[in-house]
């Protein structure tokens, strides 16, 4: 099953390593993509192990570590 994303025009994403932690900062867009990526996950018919990989070639800003987030049971 295809996973499909939905994006809010003008959305802004960085996922930068401070320390011992991760930030993720986004402006409103960004966090409401991110919510929607969050509750498509979670949906009853996305099988367990599906996952979102995001990185900064399809969706993060520039120089942001990738990240993935995977649907597990």
């Amino acid at each position: 099953m295809t996973i499909e994303l939905k994006w809010e025009r003008g959305f802004k994403i960085k996922v930068e390593k401070n320390n011992n932690e991760v930030l993720i900062s986004a402006n409103k867009e960004g966090l409401i993509s991110l919510a929607n990526h969050l509750l498509t996950l979670s949906q009853d018919e996305i099988i367990e192990g599906a996952h979102i990989h995001l990185d900064e070639y399809n969706s993060l800003e520039e120089n942001s570590l990738d990240i993935v987030i995977e649907k597990t049971v």
